[in-house]
């Protein structure tokens, strides 16, 4: 199977470099819906069958382009959203950003057991994302796209994929409408094919200026 991950647009929280994890969130900015317009002009000729949403707002905003030109109907997987902030959610200060992104690292280097303070441990995420993944997977799809989130696409690739490492979560950024396509499956494995880490309709719509802590 062919598995297209792609990051939601810019938000509001990205600018202003907040950790907006639950749903519904914040909106995608201006730029973020020209990200999202510029990704279905990309992506419309891949031969997707299926698109899957988690529960934010910005998923949907972000896919709704795209599933317009294919003429389908987004699926919302509430097992998609983003990694849970906790008791830092929609922190922006150092503290914050620090303890979610440190708490994130010890799980892609080996230790799921951690809890993220007032939110999900590693294991935790890790169960409900295979569980959407494998939601995917039944309806048996040769070409099926994902529209998620920064650090949970990151930390389930980097832990999930059979040429994962820790590397590729921790120094390889995913910008807004930054895509990872994998093939496999879970049981002979997933392989990377494709890391694109800035935005998949151009480079000229990447806004160096955002923090976007769960980006970069």
């Amino acid at each position: 199977m062919r598995l297209l991950l792609l990051r939601h647009g810019q938000t509001h929280g990205n600018v202003a470099g907040a950790l907006d994890t639950a749903p519904p969130g914040l909106d995608l900015t201006g730029l973020g819906r020209r990200q999202a317009d510029a990704a279905a002009e990309v992506l419309h000729t891949e031969p997707i069958e299926a698109v899957y949403v988690s529960s934010a707002a910005r998923t949907h905003q972000t896919a709704a382009p795209l599933v317009k030109r294919l003429g389908l109907a987004p699926v919302e997987l509430p097992g998609l959203c983003e990694i849970s902030a906790g008791d830092f959610e929609m922190g922006s200060d150092e503290q914050a950003v620090g303890g979610y992104l440190t708490t994130i690292a010890s799980w892609i280097h080996g230790d799921p057991s951690v809890r993220m303070p007032g939110g999900e441990t590693g294991a935790e995420f890790l169960g409900r994302y295979d569980d959407s993944v494998a939601h995917v997977l039944h309806a048996r799809h040769d070409c099926a796209m994902i529209v998620s989130h920064g650090a949970a696409i990151r930390t389930w690739t980097a832990i999930r994929s059979v040429d994962g490492d820790p590397h590729h979560a921790t120094s390889f950024p995913l910008r807004n409408t930054g895509l990872i396509v994998l093939e496999g499956d879970p049981v002979g494995g997933w392989k990377i094919t494709e890391w694109h880490s800035e935005p998949i309709g151009g480079h000229l719509l990447e806004d160096e200026t955002a923090p976007d802590p769960t980006g970069r």
